[in-house]
């Protein structure tokens, strides 16, 4: 078989093994849609000589979570969380089809939305979310480079923890540090005379469930942390670009002032939300249907399946 009909998957060595084996559901499903049309499965690392290899290869693709290397590439990654995935052409997920279409929750069949949210509050959550409560607190899970304005921020984290504390002057807000994130000495000082300045502001280390279950909103860049708290039923403001922000209240938008005013009093549909977002609009990889739809979006991509 031609090389051009080759499909590679570029992948760190643990989920390379996986993939190999057949033992990750996902990439197995793709695989099978692949294999069906004639086109041949291979794997390479996801280092940097493997996408200098990609250049070369006159095939397909498949990056995890990395920008492809050229037309013939695509990224897939997962929607927050198992079994739900995205393959798309651009790795950002603020320039996700999803995060350009209009959610409308008059198009969501209302017991199937229902049915769906309650059966993944349970499954992730158990109890949590029932008995969730509002004790007063904003909820701050921070991510990285915390002095640093991106290209997809509205301002930077630090600054957004001052404007949060401007603009809600009466809440205590108790801020999270990422645990797979490195701070620099530079940011943990910023963060500590943050801190000594204001009071009401508590740094901790752990608990994010425990907070997303008491807090009375949560307010994040694009923290995947502000997603699962939609389960909890708590209103989520957005100082970034991101795929979820539908049902948010975005500081892009509307300023931080009037975005952090809204949120105590914010109540949108978060079952109809999460069922179009996860089941509507990704690839539910546990479903019988999956490699239909998985069928369908790479032909949306032009590939030959």
């Amino acid at each position: 078989m031609s090389a051009r009909e080759t499909v590679t998957f570029y992948l760190h060595p643990q989920l390379r093994r996986q993939a190999e084996n057949g033992n990750q559901n996902f990439i197995a499903k793709v695989s099978e849609v692949l294999e069906a049309a004639g086109l041949t499965v291979a794997f390479d690392s996801d280092d940097q000589a493997a996408r200098l290899r990609a250049m070369a290869r006159p095939g397909h693709s498949l990056f995890l979570m990395q920008p492809p290397v050229n037309g013939r590439g695509l990224v897939f990654r997962k929607t927050y969380l198992y079994p739900f995935w995205h393959i798309e052409k651009a790795a950002e997920r603020w320039d996700w089809p999803v995060a350009k279409s209009a959610f409308d929750p008059h198009a969501v069949d209302p017991r199937k939305a229902s049915n769906f949210y309650r059966f993944w509050r349970n499954r992730l959550f158990d109890e949590a979310p029932r008995t969730a409560r509002r004790d007063g607190f904003v909820f701050v899970p921070l991510q990285g480079r915390l002095l640093e304005k991106r290209s997809f921020q509205h301002a930077s984290p630090l600054d957004m923890v001052e404007a949060l504390l401007d603009h809600d002057p009466k809440r205590q807000v108790v801020v999270t540090l990422h645990p797979n994130e490195t701070y620099t000495p530079a940011e943990g000082a910023a963060l500590q005379a943050l801190a000594d300045k204001h009071a009401r502001l508590f740094v901790q280390a752990a608990g994010v469930e425990r907070y997303l279950q008491n807090c009375d909103y949560v307010v994040t860049q694009n923290s995947s942390v502000g997603f699962m708290g939609l389960f909890f039923g708590k209103p989520l403001v957005l100082f970034g670009k991101s795929d979820f922000h539908h049902i948010a209240l975005n500081v892009g938008d509307m300023g931080a002032a009037q975005a952090i005013a809204r949120a105590p009093f914010h109540e949108p549909d978060y079952a109809s939300y999460m069922f179009w977002f996860l089941q509507m609009q990704a690839i539910n990889a546990g479903r019988p249907e999956a490699k239909n739809k998985i069928r369908n979006v790479l032909r949306g991509h032009g590939w030959p399946v």
